[in-house]
């Protein structure tokens, strides 16, 4: 799927009222923020909107917090029970009244500490709404000027937020002008503030947006070859549709991860205790033949290194592929896998890598995603990492900067590359 979407340099925006789609989803503890790139990600287009003169209404989920929300309801059996006794038609609006309690008895889900830094990014103070289409939003909405910048409490206080419901996705665009999408790790998903709002306003996509639909989609249509595809993990079935979609593309297709383990069962080897789909060895055959008759190279690895467990610490060994003893699991691609990978790495034209080698987060079973992530780091090639654990990998290791691009969306990254329409990309104005 490629995409020639406008962007807020296609659109008019001075005077106007924008509302802008960020992905705040920031890691915290307690209060504090521990890892704000997510937020500075997002000041090149802030700044921009700022600049050409417009007001800017910024808004996000934050975590689930209709997962503690339904919870507190399912437990308070009283308030749930006195919910049910009355008559069906009014039962919605008790149950709304009751979440509400519930959401402003608990704050660790609110966009508050997000607004105070994006204030001290900015240089400027970023208003706080209550709500999201309440009274407090639509009132600092509608005072709002030319250069200021409010935001909207986390959207996902509504479950009409997920559910993409035109009128919640009616009442937030009925504060706005224009609706800039900038968030690219909810582009897969057709909610009110990602899709839904482009039913009311212009909408155009930001520049981490526009970032990512020209490299990863320049990268898959036309890519410099040879073009290797590294593929991690645990499941072959996260992964079917991408290694599909790629397999009509790469030269060459590299897998890893636990998902190597169904592959080698499927070819009839022991695997000991490693994880294994076993409702899967059929598909994995069918896509080595897929792969074999389109001409493109199916690379497994070679050698293992195994635990007795799945601990950190466990005791360890190195098997070939076809050599693995009872009792053990494959948790990360032995060394002559390693060498055997970054030798075909060293010579590629593009890479997309999407999945880690092994269990990267113990050190004991890292070595094969740092081989990799060096391998890709110091190669000549357009490389492009699919967001998630190996992003998460390449950031922890220092190579993140030696990266042609590092997507800011797991799930999405994971649905580009598999050629599905992102909802939050399909609704932005064509240029």
């Amino acid at each position: 799927m490629t995409y020639n979407k406008k962007t807020i340099e296609d659109i008019a925006l001075a005077g106007k009222k924008v509302i802008a789609r960020c992905d705040f989803n920031v890691p915290m503890d307690g209060d504090v923020i521990t890892d704000d790139k997510r937020i500075v990600g997002a000041l090149p287009t802030i700044k921009y909107l700022l600049a050409e003169g417009a007001a800017v209404i910024l808004c996000s989920h934050f975590g689930r917090p209709h997962n503690v929300l339904d919870a507190k309801l399912e437990l308070d059996k009283k308030e749930k029970a006195k919910v049910e006794a009355l008559p069906e038609a009014e039962q919605a609006a008790a149950t709304a009244a009751f979440l509400d309690k519930a959401k402003n008895d608990d704050k660790k889900f609110s966009l508050a500490p997000v607004a105070k830094r994006l204030s001290e990014l900015l240089g400027i103070e970023v208003k706080m709404a209550k709500d999201v289409i309440g009274a407090d939003a639509k009132a600092k909405a509608a005072a709002l000027q030319p250069g200021e910048v409010l935001m909207l409490e986390n959207v996902r206080f509504h479950k009409k937020e997920t559910k993409n419901d035109p009128e919640f996705a009616k009442e937030m665009a009925s504060m706005a002008e224009i609706f800039v999408n900038d968030a690219f790790g909810t582009a897969h998903r057709a909610h009110a503030s990602t899709a839904g709002l482009a039913d009311y306003l212009p909408a155009v996509c930001g520049y981490l947006i526009q970032k990512e639909i020209s490299i990863m989609g320049g990268a898959l249509a036309d890519p410099k070859r040879p073009f290797v595809a590294i593929l991690g993990g645990a499941k072959v079935s996260d992964k079917i549709g991408v290694i599909n979609n790629l397999i009509d593309k790469v030269d060459t297709l590299i897998v890893g991860g636990g998902m190597a383990y169904t592959f080698f069962k499927a070819q009839g080897y022991e695997i000991g205790t490693s994880i294994c789909e076993h409702d899967k060895l059929d598909l994995a055959l069918e896509l080595m033949e897929k792969a074999k008759a389109k001409g493109v190279k199916f690379m497994l690895p070679v050698d293992n290194k195994l635990g007795r467990a799945y601990a950190p610490d466990t005791e360890s060994c190195f098997a070939d592929s076809d050599k693995m003893p009872e009792g053990y699991m494959g948790l990360d691609i032995g060394p002559k896998t390693q060498a055997m990978f970054a030798e075909v790495l060293r010579n590629a034209g593009t890479v997309v890598w999407n999945g880690p080698m092994g269990v990267s987060e113990w050190e004991a079973f890292a070595a094969g995603t740092e081989t990799v992530a060096k391998a890709v780091a110091e190669s000549d090639a357009i490389s492009i990492i699919g967001g998630g654990d190996s992003a998460a990998a390449v950031e922890k290791l220092g190579f993140a900067d030696k990266m042609t691009h590092v997507s800011t969306g797991g799930g999405a990254s994971l649905e580009f590359l598999e050629g599905k329409t992102l909802p939050g990309i399909a609704c932005l104005l064509d240029k």
